[in-house]
């Protein structure tokens, strides 16, 4: 079989084999591909790795051969899974490839935001410790994580992780989730929105991007907050209203703001976050560890495999 790897770049930037995937049929991997290249380089394929690029009903049409869709990540809106069923068209993605690596970058946001590492490792390159009369300094609030409430907004594997490691350092956990009451797992609490936003100190968010959640942090919802609260997402970054994010941490409505998505990538240089006062932004890595990105590729070449063999496995549209 023909397979084509549209975007491996970002997936595998050269530190992975595509060995596993060269042994199951004619492999091409192009780095990246732009939205006009993307069918003239997926002619006569039957199998389509994407990670970001987009396969609609256009790119469908023009490909009379294609049997399957891979996308090499967990979200899959990238394609019109619809249309493919219609076709004929087996979608796959990969589940909880990067449930650690996501929660480790949560608690990482966390506690730059808390403990400012950076910012005193920096300060003391220039000397300023070398300088000083006393023994220690600190010019930041450093606050206690243990006894702080952490509010909790999706209770998929990514968010029961937050929860777990939370627990850990001894903070009270309450979600907001579809899960029922009698099935919420021990040690964490089921609230409502306005229940979680009136009653965390740190506010994270670990839910699907959908049209109910698409802004739910606005200026609104904000409000709701206690003033001087922490907000983390690592989830999608259309989940906030990133303007108002913006104008409620100049505002000190909110404490600071720890960001590893936003809600356009790569952003534009003028978004308001950039300029805005405690919003620490990372480059959408969370999922990108080593150990991550392995499994990521193991599972991909399992569910091209198993498609091969006729048992298609992660299959999310039928």
């Amino acid at each position: 079989m023909k397979i084509v790897v549209l975007d491996g770049y970002s997936v595998n930037p050269g530190d992975l084999s595509w060995e596993p995937f060269e042994d199951l049929g004619e492999l091409t991997v192009y780095p990246s591909t732009k939205s006009e290249e993307t069918i003239a380089r997926s002619l006569g394929a039957e199998i389509l790795l994407t990670n970001k690029v987009i396969i609609d009903k256009n790119v469908m049409d023009a490909l009379p051969d294609l049997k399957y869709i891979g996308v090499l990540a967990t979200g899959y809106n990238v394609v019109d899974t619809e249309e493919a069923g219609k076709r004929g068209i087996v979608v796959t993605n990969i589940p909880a490839y990067s449930t650690d690596s996501v929660a480790q970058m949560t608690f990482a946001h966390l506690l730059n935001i808390t403990n400012r590492i950076g910012h005193y490792a920096t300060e003391n390159r220039k000397g300023r410790w070398s300088g000083n009369r006393d023994f220690c300094y600190w010019d930041t609030q450093i606050p206690e994580l243990s006894g702080k409430t952490l509010g909790i907004v999706g209770l998929g594997n990514i968010g029961l992780k937050v929860a777990e490691i939370a627990r850990i350092f001894g903070m009270d956990v309450f979600a907001f989730t579809h899960r029922d009451a009698s099935s919420m797992p021990s040690g964490i609490q089921k609230t409502t929105l306005d229940g979680l936003l009136s009653t965390s100190d740190i506010l994270t968010l670990h839910c699907p991007l959908t049209a109910e959640t698409c802004e739910m942090i606005n200026s609104d919802t904000i409000m709701k907050m206690k003033r001087g609260a922490i907000l983390i997402n690592t989830g999608r970054g259309r989940l906030v209203n990133e303007r108002d994010v913006a104008e409620a941490l100049a505002s000190g409505q909110l404490a600071a703001y720890g960001a590893d998505v936003m809600c356009e990538e790569p952003p534009s240089s003028d978004n308001p976050l950039f300029g805005a006062p405690n919003a620490f932004i990372t480059p959408h890595i969370a999922w990108a560890t080593l150990e991550a990105r392995m499994r990521l590729m193991t599972v991909a070449a399992g569910n091209v495999k198993a498609f091969m063999d006729g048992l298609p496995v992660n299959v999310v549209n039928g």
